[in-house]
């Protein structure tokens, strides 16, 4: 891996990992779906807006059926597969599942791409769960239908993303990384838009929470597709994936600098194992 590769591997993760911030305001008073819905219809606009300030070509009849397909599996089905399974466990248990998107990255690029699947990228992706794992201290739950359900729901999620980067990573060769991240995020806003109606708004919108939400958008939506998009043309579907490792380590130092959160042992020692597990999937041997 490229130093400038590396770059955009921790800034993507610094990014998601502010998300967090930004979402703690907003999902509570436009609900999941709503804070869905404006977070890629925004960002879409925004960078479909860009593409026609720069000149670049939108080949959106050439490919519209790819760009609805990559925007379902990367961006809509996920984001209702999370939200549903926030109402029936806790959060840690949503971040660990999240943690073994690479793992799943990992299995669909052997399956799909000729990736190698070797024992040192196998003991990185279970190294970096562990690291979660600490970091998110689970707390006790009882086993229930709706568990199990929460549970399908999040790995349904995990699959999506690791399918996403695979269709990614063949949709890359036809189209720039621009175009993929403008058109990932109105497919995504067009296949939600059916649902809104379903779910009300829950609070006031005030001007707080619409400006966290085009925040949200343009910072981590627009920006970050951006870069993750590059990385998957770069270093490939199963390297970029492992920045799901590193989202839970910022999204605690962001915690902890503007909320106040203490930091504690048990998170050292996760944070430990996630960079250790990182460096373990994107450092194979020289040849």
């Amino acid at each position: 891996m490229r130093s400038s590769d590396l770059i955009r591997l921790l800034t993507l993760a610094a990014i998601w990992g502010a998300s967090f911030l930004f979402m703690r305001v907003i999902a509570p008073v436009l609900g999941a779906l709503w804070t869905a819905e404006l977070r890629v219809a925004i960002a879409g606009l925004a960078l479909s807006g860009w593409m026609l300030l720069t000149g670049k070509p939108q080949n959106w009849r050439q490919n519209w059926k790819s760009f609805l397909v990559l925007g379902a599996i990367n961006s809509a089905l996920p984001f209702a597969m999370y939200a549903y399974a926030a109402q029936h466990m806790p959060a840690g248990y949503s971040a660990i599942m999240n943690a073994t998107t690479p793992l799943w990255g990992a299995v669909m690029g052997a399956l799909f791409l000729s990736e190698a699947f070797t024992v040192r990228k196998l003991a990185g992706l279970l190294v970096g769960v562990l690291g979660v794992a600490l970091l998110v201290k689970l707390g006790p739950v009882v086993w229930s239908t709706e568990l199990m359900l929460a549970l399908l729901a999040c790995s349904g999620a995990t699959v999506c993303y690791a399918l996403a980067g695979v269709y990614t990573k063949k949709l890359s060769v036809n189209v720039n990384p621009l175009l993929m991240a403008t058109a990932s995020q109105l497919g995504a806003a067009f296949v939600l838009l059916p649902f809104l109606p379903l779910v009300p708004v829950q609070g006031e919108i005030t001007t707080t929470v619409m400006a966290l939400a085009v925040a949200l958008a343009l910072l981590c939506s627009a920006v970050a597709y951006l870069l993750y998009f590059r990385l998957i043309q770069d270093i490939g579907p199963t390297k970029a994936l492992t920045v799901t490792f590193l989202i839970p380590l910022f999204a605690l130092l962001w915690g902890a600098i503007f909320l106040g959160e203490h930091l504690t042992w048990s998170m050292a020692a996760g944070c430990a194992g996630v960079v250790l597990a990182t460096w373990l999937v994107v450092s194979g041997p020289r040849k």
